[in-house]
This record gives C-alpha cells, structure tokens and sequence, in this order.
C-alpha cells in the first residue's frame, strides 16, 4: 500500500505558471498512490480553469472515492470568507485540501481549525516581494475510515497554519480529534512543522523522514505521514520513502510504500 502527500499548489508549474488539466492529470497519476493527501487544492477557481482539482486527481490513480474540504471560500490572497458550513461554497470558488482513496471508505469526517488570531511575517519570493504580513486562513482536516487489505484504517488529510506555534496548537487539536475515530490511524499533509517538532507536538511517529520543500533542492521536510502507535503496531513495515520531483508545485510529494 502507497501512502502519500502533495501540497500541489493549486496545480501551478513553477516552469510556465500555469495550471493545465493534462499536466495535472499525469504528475498526479506518476504518483500511483493507494492513499493521497493533497494540499492548496482549488475548485471553481479561475486562476486553475474553474476545474475541480481533486475529481481530476481522482481520475488520475483510477481512485473511486474522493472527497475536497474547503477552509475558505473566495480566493486565498484576494478575497475570501470563512466556510460556515460543508455545504457552502456549491458554485464559488473555494479552497482547501482533498484526500482521495482506492480503498473502499466507511465514513468521512471534518473539522474545522480556527485561523491565528494575529497577522505574521511571511518571506514572499519576487521582486516585489520580502517579508510581509499576512492574516491567516482558517484550516480543516478532512478523515476516511477505510476498508484496506490490511484491515480498517482511519486517514486523515490537513494543511496547518503557517505561523510558529499555532500549527503546533492545531496539530494537537487534529491529533484529539482523531482519537475518537477507529485505529489505526495515519495523518497526512503539510503540516508547516518540521519533521523533530511535528513528532514531538503529535506524539505520533513518522513513517518517513525527508525533506520536501522547496521543490528545486528540498532543504526542509513540512509534509508528513505520521501514524499513531496502533498504526506502527499493526501496519505493514515501510518498505520505501521517496519524495519523486514532478512538474507542478513548490513542494516535492512525499511518498510512502508499506509492506
């Protein structure tokens, strides 16, 4: 079983700046992921040709069961609002993360994270760009429990805050709130911590150690594969971790193969 995470910003190649549906649908199919956990995922939005980027990632692995959490709706960087309610949103531009699966799915679960109270400094790459202040976005964590050849398993997929110490904050919010779903239990995505901060705020264990950003030359780990300690337990033993690079994004995906 392959598990996986990508913050894919919103399908953008960093070559051309823009989002092509093909290009999408082949970096996300070399992945051949079992379980993924995609991060900075757009729907209806026009900067990505209103295409609802996690059906598309779907397709790509042949995976029949999906499902896109929006954190907000309007377009991160421009306008936007809070989502009150998972139905909001239907026909705006949203924003948020998806997690797709080849494995059957019991139950899907949210919740929702509340963005830092206080604006924080943010570098911006560019030439109109420096250290600049920036209000944060409420987040969300989306959940399966899946039916796998290795037994029920509960995923779940998230994108933290970028501002030092509230990630941690909603890291041990995320971790609570999957202790009421069925072990064993694996959180992905980017998690904006590195790897030595997000083990020791979680208390859950990495099941691969690599770094993943940025793109070019990674030089840090921010995404992760975490797993409590029935998942060590009861899981196959890793087998590989890669982080392939591909032709969208400014993170490398983090991979996992298990058994």
């Amino acid at each position: 079983m392959r598990l996986a995470t990508f913050n894919m910003l919103h399908g953008r190649s960093l070559t051309d700046g823009l989002v092509d549906s093909d290009r999408l649908t082949a970096a996300i199919g070399a992945l051949d992921a079992d379980v993924l956990a995609l991060q900075e995922v757009d729907r209806d939005q026009h900067r990505s040709g209103n295409l609802d980027l996690t059906a598309i990632a779907a397709r790509a692995l042949h995976a029949p069961h999906h499902r896109f959490a929006a954190a907000v709706v309007g377009t991160p960087g421009e306008h936007f609002r809070p989502l009150r309610h998972d139905d909001d949103g239907h026909g705006e531009p949203c924003y948020g993360i998806g997690l797709i699966s080849r494995h059957p799915v019991r139950s899907w679960h949210v919740t929702r994270l509340k963005p830092a109270p206080v604006r924080s400094p943010v570098y911006v790459p560019g030439p109109r760009g420096g250290l600049i202040l920036l209000h944060d976005e409420p987040r969300v964590v989306v959940a399966a429990v899946l039916d796998t050849p290795h037994g029920p398993l509960t995923v779940a997929a998230t994108h933290l805050s970028f501002v030092p110490g509230w990630n941690a904050r909603q890291l041990r919010q995320t971790v609570r709130a999957l202790r009421a779903l069925p072990g064993p239990r694996v959180l992905l995505g980017d998690l904006n911590l590195p790897a030595g901060a997000a083990r020791l705020v979680s208390g859950w264990h990495p099941l691969g150690r690599r770094p993943t950003y940025p793109a070019g030359q990674p030089r840090v780990q921010l995404d992760h594969i975490l797993a409590d300690r029935h998942a060590v337990q009861q899981l196959p033993p890793v087998r590989a971790v890669t982080t392939p690079p591909s032709t969208i994004s400014d993170h490398r995906p983090l991979l996992v193969d298990l058994g």
